[in-house]
């Protein structure tokens, strides 16, 4: 149906819902707790062939122009926020064409982002003169050294210091308009609960506006699940770590209060249990950088979902695709990856929000 004929969007109701959207496969590093896996592992096994498994290799990547056909569909839909993630997805030129449609829609944009390309003066530059919204930095630890570690670029060429210096960047770019706000994202792992305060401190003296600990979230049969992710017995220094953390914010943005409990609840269920009144799939989309689409992207979900329901955004209009949305549902399929969700859609309006300017 072309756009001239569809219904002018209900006025009463306003879009509130979120495409985490990755729009790309690669990433300049090697993280091996990475969601998408190692591009090493995948160039020695192949693409991965079941539903909702990413890898870094790029081969089925959507191609631009079917991506901005997608994005111009997206004025009048019930998305109104994306997050746009990858892979990497700043180190693709194009992805700042699709973040133009985005907004033209008038949609909220925020993007998830290694931090080595705000080392670039004309992204910085084209980030603040889109308007994004926001812009989230993976940082896992305030100590340079053990960050490179955790987060090993492929080259060898960037780290830690390139991060920092890329925010800082951006931060100057943005002058006194507070847009786009900045925040930084910490991937939390066993026997490191300190970053969750440290790397707190880190965000406040570089002068960012908000910040993210998350529970890291790895399948059970990762070679890595037994060392990094954390046991009910990890739970009082976690729980004592986050209780430091609001009760001295470092006038940092955070997550609704609500976050901690969902925290402890994650490391102490070993993935067992429920989620009450779940927004995958009502409030919140994943879509894959091959343009599959689905509820959110909880591997469990994933897995469940039948051949019948599995879509994609190729040739797909928004308006349509996410038209037919329950409500707010009780999900017995926890994971991990759950908790992480719950800033993206319910707490984004708390980081972006520019009244709350330190």
């Amino acid at each position: 149906m072309p756009p001239d004929e569809f219904p002018p969007p209900d006025a009463r109701r306003t879009p509130d819902a979120t495409l985490l959207w990755g729009l790309r496969s690669p990433c300049a590093f090697t993280c091996p707790h990475c969601y998408f896996g190692t591009i090493e592992e995948h160039k020695q096994q192949g693409l991965p062939t079941e539903a909702g498994v990413l890898s870094h290799l790029s081969r089925t990547d959507l191609p631009p122009q079917v991506l901005k056909a997608f994005a111009r569909t997206l004025a009048g839909s019930p998305v109104g926020r994306v997050v746009i993630a990858g892979g990497e997805p700043l180190d693709w030129l194009p992805t700042l064409d699709v973040i133009d449609l985005i907004k033209q829609a008038g949609c909220q944009v925020v993007i998830a982002t290694n931090g080595i390309p705000l080392t670039r003066p004309p992204v910085v530059q084209r980030l603040v003169d889109l308007g994004v919204d926001g812009v989230s930095v993976s940082l896992d630890s305030a100590d340079a050294a053990v960050n490179d570690r955790l987060r090993p670029s492929r080259s060898g060429r960037f780290g830690y210091h390139d991060v920092v210096a890329g925010i800082g960047a951006l931060l100057q770019a943005r002058g006194d308009r507070h847009v786009p706000r900045v925040g930084i994202y910490t991937v939390v792992m066993r026997e490191r609960s300190q970053e969750i305060t440290d790397m707190a401190e880190l965000a406040g003296q570089l002068g960012v506006d908000y910040y993210v600990p998350q529970p890291i979230s790895l399948a059970p049969d990762h070679q890595l699940f037994s060392v990094l992710t954390h046991r009910p017995d990890d739970v009082p220094a976690v729980a004592g770590q986050l209780s430091r953390l609001y009760d001295e914010s470092q006038g940092l943005a955070l997550p609704d209060p609500s976050y901690v409990r969902r925290f402890i609840d994650a490391i102490s269920t070993q993935d067992s249990g429920h989620v009450p009144d779940c927004f995958g799939g009502a409030r919140l989309f994943f879509i894959q950088p091959d343009g599959s689409v689905w509820d959110c992207p909880s591997d469990r979900r994933i897995a469940a979902t039948p051949a019948a329901r599995r879509r994609t955004i190729a040739g797909a209009d928004a308006r349509l695709l996410f038209a037919d949305r329950p409500a707010c549902t009780n999900c017995t399929l926890f994971s991990r990856d759950c908790v992480n969700m719950w800033p993206l859609v319910l707490d984004m309006p708390r980081l972006l929000n520019t009244r709350a300017v330190r």
